[in-house]
């Protein structure tokens, strides 16, 4: 079991796919769903939730830069009532679980009957929308295109207390037969400004809070043919500008999230050899999206949850570069439990707690000691700490049996203590109490022994 890994999910809010479950829901019932969906990432000992907070040029936060989502209201530019971002922050650190804030950079209507608020993009500055299909979307080649979308990235950045920004495969849409997009320009045009738009994103980030990740989840094949067998009908780097063997080469990303959403037969389309590729092309890790929402679906009919199971598996095993991890598309394929997918991975993969892993790329730094203490009664095992300085975020606990030491726990360092219910075993041994700073660099540990 690796005491680091990303156990991420993401939750998607466009169409209410994942939360909210419908439009229009009052600020308690939305809170409900939102504390219940964190709750199942806690008792699974999942560590980061991919949160969408843009899906059309909206918000799903207290913007004054774009009005407010209509998935939320059924309205755009209607107020829940509540800033929902600041309550999944707050809630999710509660419980030791990262919020990565997922970004749709440039896509302004997913269809054009959709109504749009005045203050909305496509109404605001009509003349950097381009429509495609049903589509309404911003062009990436127009400089404001690109400012607007780095203003509400870099706005979320600094006033929320987010752990990553996430943008995913939606830089340019996704073709039709026979229509190209109207912008005018070549394929080559549009990956060198969707380069641009990825290294300077990169850039303001980290600038602002160096210790924010950057995640990209891209479509999932680089190139058919790339690597040898694999086929695709569709050429992400010639279609939708997306180069992404490039931003993990040269570090414009802290993760990569390519979306190997498929089984390993055929091998045309193959999970195993298509990561092993990806984490050939960088340093930098690669966590791979896992389809888990397609267990007991029409997408991918007779898909078992064993599956999902043995590509977490792949996903440790072929880390042989960087710190290993994966996401799970969606999280509401695990609130579902399809074909007892969540109880396969609470029994197994996800057993115990892990520490999300750290950035060493961003320079190593000492973390003080956390002072710490515990007790065991009545069947429960209670240990409480104090930060050591001013940059703790984290505390992780491991508990030692005989010459094994097994994750216990991992907790907001703000939480002051882990309670951990023992179920008629013994207490450990001894416990290991790490301070875990913002960058994931981990303190000399404190060990209490009983």
């Amino acid at each position: 079991m690796p005491p680091r890994e990303f156990r991420g999910a993401w939750v998607a809010v466009v169409h209410n796919i994942d939360w909210p479950s419908a439009k229009g829901l009052s600020v308690a019932s939305q809170q409900e769903e939102a504390r219940a969906i964190l709750n199942q990432m806690a008792s699974l000992n999942m560590n980061a939730v991919i949160l969408q907070v843009r899906p059309h040029c909206d918000a799903v936060y207290a913007s004054s830069l774009e009005p407010w989502s209509p998935w939320l209201t059924g309205t755009m530019g209607r107020s829940p009532g509540y800033d929902p971002l600041d309550f999944w922050v707050k809630e999710a650190h509660r419980r030791g679980i990262e919020v990565h804030a997922w970004f749709n950079p440039f896509r302004a209507l997913s269809n054009v009957n959709h109504l749009a608020c005045s203050s909305h993009v496509s109404k605001a500055a009509p003349g950097i929308i381009k429509r495609y299909g049903s589509l309404l979307w911003c062009d990436p080649s127009a400089p404001e295109t690109r400012q607007r979308a780095m203003a509400a990235i870099l706005d979320v950045v600094r006033r929320y207390d987010v752990d990553g920004v996430h943008l995913d495969d939606y830089f340019y849409p996704y073709p039709e037969a026979g229509r190209g997009f109207p912008d005018g320009r070549s394929p080559g045009q549009r990956r060198a400004i969707v380069d641009d738009f990825v290294q300077n994103l990169y850039r303001q980030v980290k600038g602002a809070k160096p210790w924010v990740r950057v995640g990209i989840s891209p479509f999932g094949i680089w190139r058919p043919g790339v690597p040898t067998g694999i086929e695709a009908g569709l050429d992400a780097y010639e279609q939708l500008g997306c180069d992404a063997r490039k931003w993990l080469a040269n570090g414009w990303v802290d993760y990569l999230a390519p979306q190997l959403y498929w089984r390993d037969q055929p091998r045309k389309q193959s999970f195993s050899a298509l990561l092993d590729w990806w984490r050939e092309q960088g340093t930098r890790p690669v966590w791979p999206g896992i389809a888990v929402s397609r267990v007991g679906s029409s997408e991918d009919p007779g898909r078992p949850a064993s599956e999902i199971t043995r590509q977490v598996g792949l996903s440790r095993q072929v880390g042989r570069k960087n710190y290993v991890g994966h996401i799970q598309w969606s999280m509401k394929g695990l609130m579902q439990n399809r074909g007892g997918v969540a109880n396969l991975l609470k029994e197994g993969a996800y057993a115990e707690p892990a520490l999300v892993p750290p950035m060493p790329w961003m320079g190593q730094r000492q973390v003080g000691r956390p002072s710490a203490q515990a007790s065991a009664s009545g069947g429960q095992l209670q240990i409480r700490w104090k930060s050591g300085d001013g940059q703790t975020a984290k505390v992780a606990v491991m508990g030692r049996k005989g010459r094994t030491w097994r994750m216990l726990g991992v907790r907001s360092v703000s939480s002051g203590g882990l309670d951990f219910q023992l179920g008629g075993k013994e207490a450990p041994e001894a416990l290991s109490i790490s301070a875990v700073d913002r960058f994931g660099n981990l303190s000399a540990p404190v060990v209490l022994a009983r």
